[in-house]
């Protein structure tokens, strides 16, 4: 695939009818200048508005993926954004003169020929592709689970489920040009019998027909022709979640695993994939410092603390929400003394460290007490303890302590600590307060 990003030579013209709208309509896929990324335009309202095909539009789900911006809409634009994504086009104008795109056969076929009628170019700028270094994982109620891995390349694997345990297939590829071409871009959407008749009581495949859809009916398939492929559900579904995840806007190498995958579960993942994107590039998460007296800096946890490099692990109290709960911080650097050895060439804050900065954050809140200023506090026991991400150089380490329970110099303390919103560790901890 291109090191440069890539646009369409030229426009180029589809006319079908919308799968669940059952208009006519006219797509054209128009080139697009560098860092566009996809854009749709409806050219049959006025002022001819555009919706960027973002995660963040995503207004429905059902059955298809829908985006809005204001009252404007564009509904199942999953197989034209697959198919501009699989054959390697990082930007493009998607205009329409009505609110959905043609339904075609239901595959994204007829957009891979359109590209191809099109043709593809490259541009100036280098393509920016994600390496997913850490997984990233997301599974919703329906039992739907979708998990992203490391890989140095873009693969998706699938697990179609139907209802009641129904054609459970399975499909594996890695995805570029050739392989969509080939593989995923013919494969066709499909529904099952019993799902037709709600469908059309909400609106929706008004468009539909045995031409440009799969139906189910008990174990039967019923189409116009023979299945394309003997685990065609299975490949759709993976046409779906490539369409759907790049509604993220980033690109990225990296193995997509789904289990029984639906439009609703892939926006979601689009949606924390660009979570976690914004994560790994902010050096540190924005927030801003309260001025009041109950911020602490280093000077004054040194005089309220007894530990010592290297064992002083939070840097300033940022605020107390109450006498018995406070947030502080840790800002680590690749200079801290326990990376060099863990672990060298793939550095990762120990876990017992993090344990002792939320101690130490929970001191703070028993130590700066008149009665206690000048005791020293012992760990008794660290209870219910999870580590759930790595912390590593570059990271911001927010601590947050709570005072649960304090008698007779015994206390207990619930603490967190988390990385840009997200929670890396907790626990539950009693300590003793002794004279020194």
């Amino acid at each position: 695939m291109s090191a440069m990003e890539q646009t369409l030579a030229s426009q180029a013209t589809l006319e079908g009818t919308s799968l669940h709208t059952g208009e006519k309509v006219t797509l054209t896929i128009c080139p697009a200048p560098e860092g566009h990324g996809f854009r749709f335009r409806r050219v049959d309202l006025p002022d001819k508005p555009f919706i960027d095909a973002d995660a963040s539009k995503v207004q429905t789900v059902e059955r298809a993926t829908t985006l809005a911006e204001g009252s404007v809409r564009v509904h199942t634009v999953e197989h034209v954004i697959s198919a501009l994504v699989g054959m390697g086009v990082d930007n493009a104008l998607i205009e329409m003169d009505s609110n959905e795109p043609p339904i075609g056969d239901g595959s994204a076929k007829p957009f891979v020929e359109l590209i191809k009628k099109a043709g593809i170019v490259e541009q100036t700028t280098p393509r920016k592709i994600w390496e997913v270094r850490e997984p990233i994982h997301l599974e919703t109620g329906d039992g739907s689970l979708i998990t992203i891995v490391p890989d140095k390349q873009f693969r998706v694997s699938v697990t179609n489920v139907g209802k009641d345990g129904r054609f459970v297939q399975y499909f594996s590829s890695v995805v570029n040009p050739e392989t969509y071409e080939q593989e995923i871009a013919p494969a066709r959407t499909f529904t099952f019998y019993e799902d037709i008749k709600p469908l059309l009581d909400k609106g929706l495949i008004k468009g539909g027909s045995l031409e440009n859809a799969v139906v189910v009916r008990g174990d039967e398939i019923m189409s116009k022709e023979p299945m394309r492929f003997d685990n065609e559900f299975a490949r759709h579904k993976a046409l779906d979640v490539i369409g759907d995840l790049m509604l993220s806007g980033k690109k990225f190498n990296g193995h997509v695993i789904a289990v029984k995958p639906g439009h609703g579960p892939n926006t979601q993942m689009a949606q924390l994939i660009q979570k976690e994107y914004a994560d790994m590039r902010a050096m540190v998460p924005p927030f801003k410092l309260p001025e009041a007296e109950a911020v602490l800096d280093i000077k004054d946890i040194l005089k309220i603390l007894p530990h010592r490099y290297p064992f002083l692990l939070i840097d300033r109290v940022t605020g107390f929400s109450s006498e018995m709960k406070c947030t502080a911080i840790k800002n680590l650097t690749m200079n801290e003394e326990f990376f060099q050895g863990h672990f060298p060439g793939h550095p990762v804050m120990p876990g017992v460290l993090q344990l002792e900065a939320m101690a130490q954050a929970a001191s703070v809140l028993i130590m700066r007490m008149p009665d206690n200023q000048g005791k020293i506090g012992y760990f008794l026991s660290a209870d219910k303890v999870k580590f759930r991400k790595p912390v590593v150089p570059g990271d911001t380490l927010f601590i947050d302590a709570e005072i649960t329970s304090f008698r007779r110099g015994i206390g207990t303390a619930s603490a967190t600590c988390s990385v840009n919103g997200t929670t890396v560790s907790s626990a539950e901890l009693k300590f003793a307060i002794v004279e020194d």
